[in-house]
Parts: C-alpha cells; structure tokens; sequence
C-alpha cells in the first residue's frame, strides 16, 4: 500500500511546483494567503484600536507650544534648565574640561557598568550629598537614571519592604502640595498610596508650616514622607533650620520614614554644603534616610541623566541585603546605567583644581539666578505694580511661585506669548536683561487689580 501512496504524493508535488514556477507574483501572494479551510478565517485582534489617548505631559506641552509659537517676543518661563544671559543653555566649563579628558583618554571603553553603577562614581556623590567626611560604611548606594529613576527605584524598594501602618493596605507616602509634578506618578506607578501633607499657604504666598506639622502628626504611624531637600520645586519655599528640626523630632516621635529629594543641591545657593544642612541633620539624628540625588541640575547634566538613589543601614549585614534588593529592581528594569555622566562627574569631583572651578561654576549659577529674583521684583514696582511681591524675594532656587492664577498665567500665554505653567510658576532662569522688562509689564498687565493670594 505504501509504494502506491508515494507516486501519488510525488505527482503532486510536482504538479503543485510547476503551478507556483508559472504562476505570476500576484497568484503566489493569493496563494500564501488562502486560509486552510473554506469556513476558516484567521482573524487579527486589533486592541491597538482600543487604547485611548494620554493626555500630554504638561509641562512638555507647553515646551512645544512655544517652539511653535512665531511671535518674535515670546518668553519660556516654564523650562526646569539653567539658561545663560542670552537664554542659552550653558555646559558648565569644569564638566566641558571633564569631558575633553574623558574622550583624550585611549584607554576609556564603552563596556557595561554593573547592575549598581560605577561604585566609584556613587562614593563621590554620596561624598558630596552626605559631606566628604561623613562615615558611609553602612550606607547602600547605586547609580541611578538622575532623580526620576532614583525615585522610581526607591519607591518600588519602599513599596515591598516598609512594613504597611495599621489599617493601610499599601504603604502610604506623603508628598507635599505642591510638589513636583512627576512625583505623584512615579510613587503611584511604584506601587506606593500616594497621598498630601499642606505646604505652601496660598493666603501668604509662604510656608504653610502649622499645616504641614499637623498632617505630619495625622499621617498613620511608620509612613513615608518626602522631603525636599532644599529649593522646593515649585514653591521656592525651605523651612528655616530650627523648623527642620522640629520635624526631624516629631518624625521620630511618630516612627515614620524619610525620603529626601536632592535636585538642587549647590543650584540653590551656590553653596552646596548648606544647601545639605537638612539632609545631615537628618541623618546625624539617627534617621534612616533614602536619598534621592541628580546631577541635572546643579553639574548641568540635563540630557546624561546622572544621579543616586541611597539608603543610610544600621550595619553592614543591612547595607548587604539592601544592596542585593535594590539590584534586584534595577535589573528587570533597565539592567544597568549609562557611564559617560557618571564619569563626567567622577573626573570633576576627583580632580582639585576641578573641583574647585566646578563650585565656581555652580555659584555663578545661583547667583545669577538670585539677581534676575531681585530685578523682577524691582522691575515690577517700577513698572507700576502696587502688589507685595517680597514672597518672590524670599524665596530660593530656580523658581519663583508668583501667586498668580491660572487664568493669569493663560493671559500671560495667550495676550504676550509668556509660556509657563498654570501655578504661576516663573523659571527665572528664563529671565535675562534683554526681556526682564517686558515679562514685569506682562505679569503687571494681567495682575493689576486683581489678588495673588487666594
């Protein structure tokens, strides 16, 4: 039976092969694509079709807004990057110094860095966060994609260790309101229950201290709370030393656990260890902080996307166990981080005569920063504005929280081609001699009359 079967089969294919040689394109396609049954149809699930729009990021958005907008006097207030006297953006020259090193050196390679980064790159930047003479034997630290990554991988590493309070069934993390857009993203995606302590007092256009002190004490026991270091994005608003401290103690007193923030260290002041007074005093009191540090900022490494994320351990068995964890979440995440700003920032911070242009370089920075907060509120009365702006003079850092509403701000957008964010948020670093002047009348034009307190 079998060799009766066999010449039926060659004769087939052979008849199938000499169609498909004489066949034309168009036939084998049709061909190929003919389902195997006359009642079977394959078909494709589209669930592409099914996924609705996101809404723009909002402070991207107004980013490309402006590059589209074709008024010759439009103004980017809104951009969260240094930008020089004539609105440019500045590499600072101990990083370009840095990097001509980095690309003369022939023995420099583009291997992968480990799953924690270059560990001599995090014992700098840990050197500059917690003070070159601070004892980090039991303190974990690994390279991070700047501060968003840092927070995303201390907040996965929050979610699944801290013990969750009494009554909570996710641990909690307080953030302040207002705070960084991106913050309440972040912690939400990393599993965390994100929720508000008060901060800032709309009424004063200050610190909301009392408000903040008495969520602090209603937050459940054992929470976590973040802080920011110093220059609190977008407020400007830091509390004095003495107001540190008392929260220092009533966070002990209330078991919670402490996530710093660190973006703006030395950008803030142009002077980098006050600018981490918080910060040490937290840790010299005893407090297992997690620390989130960028390099963006403050080195001008916007695009490199450099930082830290660290945990101060009570012993070495701890900083062990923290480490293998921390590099259990980063692996399935991105494996490992990019090496060219981590070395940029190793050869600043090993190099002296770096090191000391480096903070040249920074409080230039700040400074600048500080002297266009100062002439926009001279310019303001000088132009006629009868309003108290000297919550504008107080505060620190690259912003300045005007008071003004949302509908100013869209009048400020849509009547002068200023471009910011609808919390009356001004990036000074978007302030120069060139349009200070023309950004007062603006902000006077639309504030004249009308309250910047609520």
């Amino acid at each position: 039976q079998q060799t009766t079967i066999e010449p039926m089969f060659k004769s087939l294919y052979i008849n199938l092969a000499l169609a498909l040689l004489f066949a034309s394109p168009a036939q084998v396609t049709a061909f190929a694509m003919k389902p195997s049954s006359p009642t079977q149809k394959t078909k494709l699930s589209n669930y592409l079709g099914t996924i609705p729009e996101g809404p723009p990021d909002a402070i991207l958005g107004i980013a490309e807004a402006f590059k589209s907008c074709t008024d010759e006097k439009k103004v980017n207030v809104c951009v969260g990057a240094y930008r020089d006297s004539n609105g440019k953006p500045w590499i600072l020259p101990s990083v370009r110094k840095a990097e001509e090193r980095l690309l003369a050196d022939a023995s420099a390679n583009k291997e992968y860095a480990p799953i924690a980064g270059d560990a001599a790159y995090v014992g700098l930047a840990l050197g500059f966060a917690y003070g070159a003479d601070a004892d980090l034997t039991n303190t974990a630290g690994v390279q991070s994609l700047s501060g968003t990554g840092a927070c995303r991988i201390g907040g996965h590493f929050l979610a699944k260790f801290v013990p969750k309070p009494e009554g909570c069934d996710t641990v909690p993390i307080y953030i302040p309101s207002p705070t960084w857009g991106n913050h309440i993203a972040i912690f939400r995606e990393a599993g965390m229950d994100v929720r508000r302590y008060r901060y800032y007092n709309s009424k004063t256009n200050r610190l909301d201290y009392d408000g903040l002190i008495e969520d602090l004490k209603e937050a459940p026991d054992g929470s976590v709370i973040l802080l920011h270091a110093c220059a609190h994005n977008p407020t400007g608003c830091d509390p004095t030393m003495d107001q540190w401290k008392e929260i220092s103690k009533l966070v002990k007193t209330k078991s919670h656990h402490v996530f710093f923030d660190s973006a703006y260290q030395g950008f803030a002041s142009g002077d980098a260890e006050a600018d981490a007074a918080a910060l040490r005093y937290f840790v010299a009191e005893g407090h297992q902080v997690v620390l989130a540090q960028s390099f963006a900022k403050n080195f001008g490494l916007y695009g490199e996307r450099t930082g830290t994320l660290s945990v101060v351990c009570a012993n070495a068995e701890e900083k062990s166990a923290v480490m293998s964890q921390l590099k259990l979440i980063i692996r399935p995440m991105y494996s490992s981080p990019p090496i060219h700003g981590s070395s940029i920032v190793k050869t600043v911070l090993t190099d002296e005569e770096l090191t000391t242009e480096y903070y040249d370089n920074c409080s230039e920075m700040a400074n600048r920063i500080l002297a266009m907060r100062e002439k926009l509120v001279t310019v303001l009365k000088d132009v006629g504005s009868t309003h108290d702006w000297s919550h504008v003079t107080e505060q620190i850092g690259m912003f300045a929280f005007t008071g003004m509403s949302s509908d100013m701000c869209d009048e400020l957008t849509s009547e002068y081609s200023i471009f910011l964010t609808r919390d009356g948020r001004i990036s000074l670093a978007g302030l120069n001699d060139g349009n200070i002047e023309y950004v007062a009348k603006a902000v006077h034009a639309v504030t004249d009359g009308k309250s910047i307190t609520s």
